[in-house]
């Protein structure tokens, strides 16, 4: 017995002819194009000059300058400011006028408090390396509670 193949009654439109197929190729030679001339343009916004006033932005733009910004930001916090400025004036002076910068500083700006006890063990064990454990201990006071003396003694061990 032989099988009988059935054919669809529905007419079969050739391939490549839809509308499907119209849209795709308008999409693929158009979309390239504006890609590139988006790109063009953003990069022809890009603020060269440095001024932050003179500089204007696109969304696309907005987020990736926001991230160059966190990545390479050179502002030191305040207690790094304050820690790196009593070091310089430990080793140019001595530890007694850095103490009492210190505590000046903790005095009139009180957010650094929570910062008195490291930057006075920096400043201890700073103050060994340059006059050595014994000098270094009698500059001791009671900045910060007994920090510097803290450092002090971490830095002779």
């Amino acid at each position: 017995m032989k099988h009988s193949v059935k054919h669809s009654s529905t007419p079969q439109t050739r391939r490549g002819r839809g509308p499907a197929r119209r849209i795709g190729r308008s999409l693929a030679l158009v979309l390239p194009v504006v890609m590139v001339l988006s790109g063009t343009l953003a990069v022809t916004r890009v603020n060269w000059s440095g001024d932050p006033s003179d500089s204007v932005l696109t969304a696309s733009d907005a987020s990736a300058a926001t991230a160059h910004r966190t990545s390479h930001s050179t502002a030191k916090a305040p207690q790094d400011v304050l820690r790196d400025r009593l070091l310089t004036e430990l080793h140019e002076e001595d530890p007694g006028v850095a103490l009492t910068h210190l505590q000046e500083a903790v005095n009139g700006k009180p957010s650094l408090a929570k910062h008195c006890a490291s930057i006075a063990r920096a400043l201890g064990r700073a103050a060994v390396r340059l006059h050595g454990p014994s000098q270094a201990q009698s500059y001791s006071r009671p900045v910060c509670d007994t920090s510097f003396a803290s450092g002090v003694m971490a830095a002779r061990g």
